[in-house]
């Protein structure tokens, strides 16, 4: 392994320390080493608000009483140059006197796109691009698919028996997987900015689905699908201090005020046959900050976003048992061609306890 790749390794373990922590933000490791080749400071991107990487690095450094002169700076992704909730990291790198920069990728926010590196190189500062660059995509899928598509990255999640059965005809579902699947599935929740689920799920199971198992410094959003408005507002899912958006397509300002005063977001957004326009929705939570939205939802909702093409990836905990005819994953069907169904790719499979977790993605689906 080279010096380069060995010291970007670093700072990619780095910015998954920011997976739970950075949202809406980018999650974004940094190193700084010596002439010399000694590692002076590191640092990852704080909550929002916070420092980002490159301070936190930088702070580091000099809390050790390291001099950062000529040092070099390896960075998960291109340094900001705007002024948001603090200042541009490349010009804090330029006042530090480092003398280069080793990022992984461009940011692919417009407030940057490449201004960070020009501003650099305009100080003097070599740059370079490339190093670990699959890798920080991969950490910001999310951030990468807002910003350059408008949409959140959106993952499904599925918990079913090996012969794709997710509950019981009389809707018995709890618990088909194990202990720990439920806990990782938690850590799934833990990382997006926000979980999705139907009015549906609502309605038959008053779930909270907040983060319970896993550690996390941030509950993740909550947004319900409710096309009528039939949240109940002494529902579980209304939680202190979590953003609550229920996205309807009608108009009922008393429905509207009384989930309002629970503190919840409500829009409206109608669609075709009374439903809530899906695609419209992603918009608008992209708009809203969202990166990663992780749904936990029914077979019909599921089916709806599945059959407007807008699941970007499954997250499959299968547990090892039959439970024959019951509630499917998705209700897309019946289809009349083998050709119809919805094509993926395993990314990903991995024993969790008992069960199986498996990633699959819908081909082409991050190449933006």
């Amino acid at each position: 392994m080279t010096t380069t790749a060995l010291f970007m390794n670093q700072a990619l373990g780095l910015a998954a320390q920011a997976l739970f922590l950075s949202n809406p933000n980018p999650r974004v490791g940094c190193v700084l080493v010596a002439p010399d080749g000694r590692v002076i400071g590191q640092g990852f991107t704080q909550q929002p608000g916070g420092a980002h990487a490159e301070v936190m690095a930088l702070r580091d450094a000099a809390a050790a009483g390291f001099d950062t002169n000529g040092a070099t700076a390896y960075v998960t992704l291109e340094p900001c140059a705007h002024q948001g909730r603090t200042g541009p990291c490349c010009d804090a790198l330029v006042a530090a006197g480092i003398g280069k920069v080793v990022a992984s990728i461009a940011d692919p926010n417009p407030l940057v796109g490449g201004q960070g590196f020009a501003r650099l190189r305009a100080a003097g500062v070599e740059v370079e691009v490339g190093p670990g660059g699959a890798e920080s995509r991969e950490l910001n899928i999310g951030f990468f698919s807002r910003m350059v598509q408008g949409m959140p990255w959106v993952r499904m999640k599925l918990a079913a028996s090996l012969d794709g059965t997710t509950a019981l005809h009389n809707g018995t579902s709890q618990w088909i997987t194990s202990p720990a699947a439920r806990a990782d599935g938690h850590a799934w929740r833990a990382r997006a900015c926000a979980v999705l689920t139907g009015i549906g799920t609502v309605l038959e199971d008053n779930p909270r689905l907040d983060v319970r198992e896993w550690d996390t410094p941030r509950q993740p959003h909550l947004v319900v699908v409710d096309s009528q408005l039939l949240t109940p507002p002494d529902a579980q899912l209304f939680i202190a201090g979590r953003a609550c958006y229920i996205y309807a397509a009608i108009q009922s300002d008393a429905k509207k005020s009384a989930l309002e005063a629970r503190g919840a977001t409500v829009v409206t957004v109608p669609g075709p046959h009374g439903k809530v326009d899906l695609p419209a929705m992603l918009r608008d939570l992209a708009q809203r900050g969202v990166n990663e939205l992780h749904v936990e939802a029914g077979h019909k909702l599921n089916g709806s976003l599945l059959r407007e093409g807008l699941v970007d990836e499954l997250l499959v905990y299968l547990a090892p048992t039959l439970l024959g005819s019951g509630l499917g994953m998705a209700h897309i069907g019946p289809l009349q061609a083998l050709a119809q169904g919805q094509a993926l790719e395993f990314t990903d499979v991995e024993r969790v306890g008992p069960d199986l977790r498996v990633l699959a993605r819908v081909p082409g689906r991050d190449r933006f």
